[in-house]
């Protein structure tokens, strides 16, 4: 399996630094938003949409959403849909509190996750645009997915070393605390570093940077929690089967979905 996920990662590494680094931000958001109507097809399957046509008419739907907001792109609305991602991220972890809320697989149940799924993804959009539109933008929207990436693999080394504690045993039997301490420092450290390399000076944004750091990975974590969970629901284990070793769209951006508002919008509120 590590194998695998190195094999992968290996491939999809420079595809993505290319992505973010070389093209324009109406481009890049073109590429993002195809990206993302992949990732709700899966969503609508974790939902509860069992039928080819029922996924195919939620895939259309964003299909529209994402084009309108591409066109529109006002920092405005923007910075609202980032700042919508923010609340619903908070608010996620009262839903992880109670975690079988809305687990029958009713039609009011299918709904409320249809709905949510746009909370995860538009604003994540959105704020990936606001990233890339700011000065010097294609480094601050890599550096929020290097945060993640580090958060990751500082989780999964000091989880396998040191792991005891479990932190969600009834959502992800996998993840323990000390995954998460060992995420919070690769993170911290990554944004600390990152900020520096960008050409951050001023000690109290670097200091801003690292908490913001920190902050990113604890909302980092609760993406990736609450998609679990959906999947626990769904009674399936991966969102689907696109990447060998990763599973499906989902299970490589249930992080990022979340990270995004929250990194963006921290980093409006430190002036860079």
């Amino acid at each position: 399996m590590l194998k695998q996920r190195i094999i992968t990662a290996a491939i999809l590494i420079p595809l993505v630094l290319a992505l973010i680094l070389l093209p324009p931000t109406a481009f890049f958001a073109s590429l993002v938003a195809i990206v993302f109507v992949g990732a709700a097809w899966e969503w609508s399957l974790l939902s509860g949409c069992r039928t080819q046509a029922g996924r195919g008419i939620v895939a259309a739907a964003a299909v529209v959403v994402f084009a309108a907001l591409i066109a529109v792109r006002t920092p405005g609305l923007l910075l609202m849909l980032t700042l919508i991602g923010v609340a619903w991220w908070i608010g996620c972890c009262f839903w992880l509190r109670h975690f079988t809320f809305a687990a029958a697989p009713n039609a009011e149940n299918r709904m409320l996750k249809l709905g949510v799924g746009a909370l995860v993804i538009v604003p994540a959009l959105a704020s990936a645009i606001l990233l890339h539109e700011s000065h010097r933008g294609n480094w601050w929207t890599l550096l929020a997915l290097v945060i993640v990436w580090a958060a990751d693999t500082g989780a999964y080394f000091s989880g396998r070393h040191f792991g005891r504690r479990k932190l969600a045993p009834r959502i992800s039997p996998g993840k323990t605390w000390a995954g998460v301490y060992g995420a919070i420092v690769a993170g911290g450290l990554m944004a600390l570093l990152g900020g520096y390399l960008i050409g951050v000076r001023d000690g109290g944004q670097l200091v801003g940077l690292l908490l913001l750091g920190v902050v990113t990975v604890g909302i980092a974590v609760v993406g990736d929690l609450f998609e679990s969970l959906m999947k626990r629901h769904a009674t399936v284990k991966d969102s689907g089967n696109l990447f060998p070793g990763h599973g499906g769209l989902l299970d490589r951006l249930d992080s990022v979905f979340a990270a995004l508002p929250v990194f963006a919008a921290g980093k409006l509120l430190l002036g860079l």
